[in-house]
Formats: structure tokens, C-alpha cells, sequence
């Protein structure tokens, strides 16, 4: 896992140079395409990076985005009536079943398909109308880091093409050394607090919002820690009751319209005696975690998970756990 976190600004870099075409293709597909609706299928860290698509599609296109339940064809076989549609499927192994089953539902109801994945020879990207090969190179870890981050920077950079959005584009190019940066930062502060932790929050809003539920996983996964993300709105109706008493939240803060909602909740939940970290200009009663120089709002949440990663795998070490063997987990999970 170590050894792949290191590599993820090199495996950023590579899908960025050798998916342009594919990119510039696929952008001018979905112009063409014109669509009113884009649906995601995916599980697990992949979920995530399509419901970071969610949010860039329908901030920069103002297209509705909703999430396809794999089971719908997978294991109750109803057909989808989605013509105009375009679906994006997103799958690191590209074998998953029902993730293929979905894409497969999808195309045969009408929709442009479109599959993101590590293995474009396997099923989901040849059976695609488009395919963007992640590039990520081989990852051995259990849990997913490069092609998570390369599944979020696909997206991204489709979208960026798909609109043509020159301040996106410019800022993807500079993002490999952005991550560079980013997974040399230090949050020790946060790992310090969660080493004896059995709960913790992560909170983000709009498209900081999947990241902070990669960073809840990630925790599950490698350092056994009931971790739950929330909206920093979401978590205000209810969830905050039991944020007190030195509970960890991680409060996932960048400079766009959300920003001050988030300081706000991370404030009260402080306030509460919960102790909060926000990865922001600190409100009073928080403490501070190290960002790299912001880059662009939409891409700026995919630096803190960088450092995140790091974080969490020597924290999985000091739990007395193996990041690179999390219990009762495989590398490809193939669900029905």
C-alpha cells in the first residue's frame, strides 16, 4: 500500500498523457450525445469516484447524475429503459458481474456506455461503447489508492473535455505534481487521535463529500475503525448527538461555496468537546492539517485523500494491523 501511494502522482501523470485522445473523443461523444440524464455503476472505493463524477457532472453541465443498482440486472434481470441516456461504468478489475451486468442492462435500454478501468481487455471495457484504461499500472494492495485516484482524475478530466472547461483542463495538467506535494504532508495530529479510536466522522460537502467517504472506507478497511462520512450538513440531523467527549472528526474543507458551512459544523461539533480537524483555516476549538496550495476546488479534495492514504496506512501499522492484508478482504470482489 505504501509503495503504491508513492506511485499515485506517476500513475496520474501517465493516464493524463496517454488518454488524451481517448478523452478528446469521449468529450466529443457526450457533446454530440447531448444527454439529459448520466447514470453510475459502481461498488465500493469506485462508488466514491462515481459519485465525485455525480457532483462535477451536475455542477459544470447541470445534468442530473443518479446511481444504478447493480442487483437491478444482476439479480432480479429487469431490463432499464434508459435511451439517451449515458452510463459510466467504473471498475478497477473491470470483472465485477454485476457491475458488467449493469453496463450491459444499460446499453441494451438505450444508453451510451462508457467503462473506466484499470483492465480494458477485461469484459466491461470491451463490451463498452467507450473505454478510458485508467493506466494506473498493476496494484497489489487490497486496498485501492492509485486507481482510486485515477478513477476521480478520469472523471474529472471527461468532464473537463466534455465542456471544454479551459480553467479544469489547465489544472489537470498541473495536478501530478500537485499529488507529489501532497503525499509528503504530515498528519500525524489526526493519526495521533485515531490510534485509539473504535469511531470516527469524516465530513466533506459537494464534491469533497466522496472523498471524505473514501477516507470513512479506508479507515474500515485498514485500520479497523468504525468510520462514518457524512454531509457537513447531513451529519447536523442526528449523527452530531454522539460527537463529544474527544470523538474524531476530520472535517474536509476547501475554498468553494461550501466552505463556510463546513467551519461552521466543524465549530459546533467542537464545541460539543469533540475533537475536530479540519483541513482548512482552523476554526476556533479545531486544529489545522497541512493542504497543498489550492489548485482548482473540484480537484483540490483528491490532494487531502493523497495525504489521507498515507496517513491511514501507517496508522493501520501502529494499530497492530497489516494495510496490506486487511482482514477478511481480497483484492477483487466479485458480487452478484
Amino acid at each position: 500500500m505504501a509503495e503504491e501511494i508513492a506511485q499515485i502522482p506517476e500513475a496520474a501523470a501517465r493516464f493524463l498523457t496517454l488518454a488524451g485522445p481517448a478523452l478528446r473523443d469521449a468529450g466529443a461523444r457526450l457533446r454530440e450525445r447531448d444527454p439529459r440524464v448520466v447514470l453510475t455503476i459502481a461498488r465500493g472505493s469506485s462508488d466514491h469516484a462515481a459519485a465525485y463524477l455525480k457532483y462535477l457532472v451536475e455542477l459544470a453541465a447541470s445534468v442530473p447524475v443518479a446511481s444504478l443498482g447493480p442487483s437491478v440486472a444482476s439479480v432480479y434481470g429487469r431490463p432499464l429503459r434508459v435511451g439517451g441516456a449515458v452510463a459510466v461504468s467504473i471498475s478497477q478489475s473491470g470483472q465485477s458481474p454485476d457491475i458488467v451486468a449493469a453496463q450491459a442492462a444499460a446499453g441494451a435500454g438505450g444508453a451510451l456506455t462508457l467503462a473506466l478501468t484499470n483492465h480494458p481487455a477485461a469484459v466491461l471495457g470491451q463490451q463498452a461503447d467507450l473505454t478510458l484504461p485508467l493506466a494506473a499500472g498493476d496494484e497489489r494492495a487490497v486496498a485501492a489508492t492509485k486507481t482510486f485516484v485515477n478513477s476521480c482524475i478520469a472523471g474529472a478530466a471527461l468532464v473537463a473535455h466534455w465542456r471544454e472547461d479551459r480553467a479544469l483542463l489547465s489544472a489537470l495538467e498541473r495536478l501530478p505534481q500537485a499529488l507529489e506535494d501532497a503525499i509528503t504532508l504530515d498528519w500525524q495530529p489526526l493519526a495521533a487521535a485515531l490510534e485509539d479510536a473504535s469511531s470516527a466522522y469524516i465530513l466533506g460537502r459537494g464534491p469533497g463529500f466522496p472523498l471524505a467517504s473514501e477516507m470513512a472506507l479506508k479507515l474500515k478497511e485498514t485500520c479497523a475503525i468504525h468510520a462514518e462520512a457524512f454531509s457537513a450538513a447531513e451529519v447536523l440531523h442526528g449523527p452530531a448527538a454522539i460527537a463529544e467527549a474527544g470523538f474524531p472528526v476530520l472535517a474536509l474543507s476547501v475554498g468553494d461555496a461550501a466552505r463556510e458551512g463546513v467551519a461552521a459544523t466543524a465549530a459546533r461539533l467542537a464545541a460539543q468537546g469533540a475533537q475536530v480537524f479540519v483541513t482548512d483555516t482552523a476554526p476556533p476549538g479545531t486544529t489545522t492539517l497541512p493542504l497543498t496550495a489550492p489548485l482548482h476546488p473540484w480537484l483540490d479534495p483528491l490532494l487531502a485523500v493523497a495525504t489521507f492514504y498515507g496517513m491511514a496506512e501507517a496508522l493501520s501499522r501502529a494499530r497492530g494491523h497489516d494495510p496490506d492484508r486487511p482482514r477478511h478482504l481480497k483484492k477483487v470482489t466479485e458480487t452478484r
